[in-house]
């Protein structure tokens, strides 16, 4: 597992379904800061995580506004289908949607996605249409080509149809949420055999369909052993996580 170059924003849709390495985090702090930081740093994506932090939409207009400073990609994770619409209109260049179970909830994702063949409410006026400066079709072709749409596959459900769900139109990718599988399998924790199992499922179903997955990986080992499963994008712990290392880090350090 290797470190890329930084993603430009509007060439990660393009790198994903290449199969690229590519190095985010969670962003969990509803501020522009960490954006900033990490786009600084050099990761290639964050993802603003609506869902377990509390990212309202303004907080999320002001974080994609801060990803663009630093040129980073950024995606949200939204709370549920019914955000992906304000998401992407701020600008987002993707989403990832927690708890897609079924063929049918991977297709009405994509459809809210999408303007061609879907149903994503139409308005160039915001930071998507360049506030109007990019309007009719080809702000439509423009959308539909630079969005990412990323099904979280964390539930027993989810894993049984993965074959299915991996063919649908629309979804270009899967984020493996391995607490969420845990939990549900009532495994010990995310390194668990059925953990891994499920793991590989949907690795088989995203390569047979020609769709790149992720994961969140803890440590660089963790990070290569899905690499040789076929992960080629890795979410790397939280902006929280980071603080929280190295402020301990630090503080062991000079306390030592």
């Amino acid at each position: 597992m290797t470190a890329s170059q930084n993603a430009a924003p509007h060439g990660f849709r393009q790198r994903f379904a290449a199969g690229e390495r590519l190095l985010g985090t969670f962003v969990k702090m509803p501020t522009p800061h960490p954006v900033e930081i990490l786009g600084d740093v050099g990761f290639d994506f964050v993802v603003i995580d609506e869902e377990h932090a509390p990212f309202d939409r303004r907080a999320i207009d002001i974080a994609l506004l801060a990803a663009r400073a630093a040129d980073i990609a950024a995606l949200v994770r939204v709370s549920s289908p019914a955000t992906i619409l304000s998401a992407l209109d701020c600008g987002a260049e993707g989403v990832l949607v927690p708890h897609v179970s079924s063929v049918a909830a991977a297709r009405e994702v994509a459809a809210a996605s999408r303007y061609r063949d879907g149903h994503r409410g139409y308005s160039p006026s915001g930071r998507s249409g360049r506030y109007g400066g990019t309007a009719s079709w080809p702000y439509i072709d423009a959308a539909d080509g630079k969005v990412t749409v990323i099904a979280m596959i964390e539930d027993p459900s989810g894993v049984e149809q993965i074959a299915e769900i991996a063919r649908v139109d629309g979804i270009d990718g899967f984020f493996v949420g391995r607490g969420d599988l845990s939990v549900a399998l009532g495994a010990s924790d995310a390194r668990a055999p059925e953990v891994t199992e499920a793991v590989g499922k949907i690795a088989e179903a995203a390569k047979a369909a020609g769709k790149p997955f992720a994961v969140m990986a803890n440590s660089r080992e963790e990070g290569d052993a899905y690499a040789q499963m076929g992960a080629s994008a890795f979410i790397l712990s939280t902006d929280q996580g980071l603080l929280r290392k190295a402020a301990g880090q630090i503080l062991k350090d000079f306390r030592a």
